[in-house]
């Protein structure tokens, strides 16, 4: 068990992780969580009962490339510790990339500007077992360029309550949101959807994708893209887009981290 400082800090890890054997990022009773394996793994490391918060939540079987989370600990530990020990303790689907020692007042989730995400779907009339754990498999052929002129429509500051159910929308205080960037774009028979926006709302990226399938299929038209968004009807978009290809690529923040790495 580590030694305590008289004051405690804030640490700020980047955090890689397989989503497939969780039930999410967010702690849940019973259920295996990012959280949970992270929490833990700090009590064995600084002797400590933490509680961690994550700059964006990911659903249950959605990865992660650049997770940012963060937590104070009073324990007396070099920087690079948190990555080391952590990492022992830690399962084999879940590594600290990176750990900073960071302004006690450092929010997460608030100072985050954006979120980055990236979708996979595998359009391939055959599986692959390599890389059935981290993309959608669509056989028919996609029309992306028609997918890519889609995306247009949900660039800017939007509602986009069409994208979420209508319980989810009751549990929202406001369901617009600032889009940054909607691409698609293709590597050899994986087709690669990017969306930055300030913040997502509950499924909002897999059901953006269920959507842009079916333009991608000529089961939708541009326009009606555009129109279902401008309806802002809870649940209108969709289907919702398995949650195995969806990936959390990076956190974005005003500045670089400020503090000991």
């Amino acid at each position: 068990m580590a030694t305590s400082l008289e004051t405690g800090y804030r640490i700020l890890l980047i955090i890689e992780y397989d989503g497939t054997n969780y039930h999410g990022s967010q702690l849940q009773v019973n259920a295996p969580t990012i959280q949970g394996e992270i929490e833990k793994a700090l009590k064995k490391l600084t002797g400590e009962r933490t509680r961690i918060k994550t700059a964006s939540r990911t659903d249950a079987g959605v990865h992660a490339r650049g997770q940012v989370v963060g937590f104070d600990t009073k324990a007396k530990l070099p920087i690079k510790s948190f990555i080391d020990g952590l990492n022992h303790y830690l399962p084999p689907d879940i590594a600290v990339k990176e750990a900073y020692k960071v302004e006690p007042s450092f929010d997460v989730r608030r100072r985050a500007v954006s979120r980055e995400y990236r979708y996979y779907i595998l359009n391939s009339p055959t599986r692959s077992p390599l890389r059935q754990e981290f993309s959608w498999r669509v056989a028919g052929k996609l029309d992306n360029e028609a997918m890519n002129r889609a995306c247009r429509a949900l660039i800017g500051r939007h509602d986009f309550a069409s994208f979420v159910s209508s319980a989810a929308t009751a549990r929202q205080k406001r369901t617009v949101r600032d889009v940054f960037k909607a691409e698609i774009k293709q590597d050899g028979d994986m087709v690669i959807f990017d969306i930055v926006a300030n913040s997502f709302l509950p499924h909002q990226v897999r059901n953006t994708i269920g959507t842009l399938v079916k333009v991608g299929q000529g089961k939708m038209t541009e326009d009606e893209l555009k129109n279902l968004i401008e309806s802002k009807t809870p649940g209108l978009a969709g289907p919702t887009a398995p949650a195995v290809g969806l990936c959390l690529m990076q956190v974005n923040y005003p500045v670089p981290f400020n503090g000991d790495k």
